[in-house]
């Protein structure tokens, strides 16, 4: 959750142009594990005042999707409607049309982290955890999840002849996600404890600032973590960047093991001579 000193020189002036045309700035900070429980209890965060969520996203097990900047992703959310995204990143603003910028489902944020940023474009759109559900469970479309607009926008972008229902289901992760007043900064500040099937977990802090303030938020948002003891020189995981490769990875295997088994079922005639 910093957002100055971080940058070299050609970085800061890449990124301040970035957010020049943008109509958000996240910052944010993974915490190592070993940091997790101290954190959360440093900054006085409840477990049970947090809302449950299951993520999906739809993509082919050897990410084309994501080699091509596209993130497709719907989320069920305990107590309240289902929202889905189409995202595109890294993304320039200025490249962006008029029209989609004037859309009040369209918005483009830069996100930046303790090494990094980037700049998305998001698509955003609403759904029910029941639909999102059957989706999932091969019971209907995916396509049938996200608006015209949404479709539109994700076949301007994705790769040519790979339509949203020849995409898999990857997921779900499941997460916790609260929402707090941090007093001293000021500020509301979101944590998101990612679990993963493997075990793998994830805490996310952030907070989302205008552009404009972006440098100070940054500054005033790393001082108070620091003041609480948060350890921010950890490396960053991305929670999206680590559920495909998870994801990706099981879907591989699988395929591979229904090759092995299908090979080891042909009949003896059909197998080459000698074999």
């Amino acid at each position: 959750m910093r957002a100055g000193g971080m940058f070299s020189p050609e970085q800061l002036s890449d990124v301040l142009s970035l957010m020049k045309g943008a109509d958000t700035v996240e910052l944010k900070v993974t915490v190592p594990e070993t940091q997790r429980y101290g954190t959360t209890a440093a900054l006085g965060i409840d477990p049970l005042d947090a809302r449950i969520r299951q993520v999906f996203f739809f993509e082919t097990p050897d990410l084309r999707l994501d080699a091509a900047g596209v993130v497709v992703r719907a989320r069920r959310i305990q107590g309240a409607e289902a929202d889905t995204v189409v995202k595109l990143r890294p993304v320039d603003p200025a490249n962006l049309s008029k029209d989609l910028r004037e859309d009040p489902r369209f918005g483009v944020e830069v996100d930046a982290m303790p090494g990094g940023y980037v700049c998305s474009a998001s698509f955003k759109g609403r759904s029910t955890n029941d639909d999102v559900q059957r989706v999932a469970h091969g019971e209907r479309p995916i396509r049938r999840l996200f608006s015209k607009r949404q479709r539109k926008f994700y076949e301007e972008h994705a790769p040519e002849g790979l339509g949203l229902d020849d995409l898999s289901v990857l997921g779900p992760v499941n997460l916790l996600k609260l929402k707090f007043r941090a007093q001293d900064l000021g500020r509301k500040v979101v944590a998101e404890l990612w679990s993963y099937p493997d075990g793998t977990r994830i805490l996310e802090l952030s907070t989302k600032c205008a552009p404009g303030e972006a440098f100070q938020v940054g500054a005033e948002a790393r001082a108070y973590l620091q003041g609480r003891g948060v350890d921010l020189s950890g490396r960053q995981a991305t929670k999206t960047k680590t559920a495909l490769g998870y994801f990706s990875r099981e879907l591989l295997a699988a395929a591979a093991q229904r090759e092995q088994d299908a090979a080891a079922e042909r009949p003896r005639a059909e197998q080459p001579q000698g074999s």
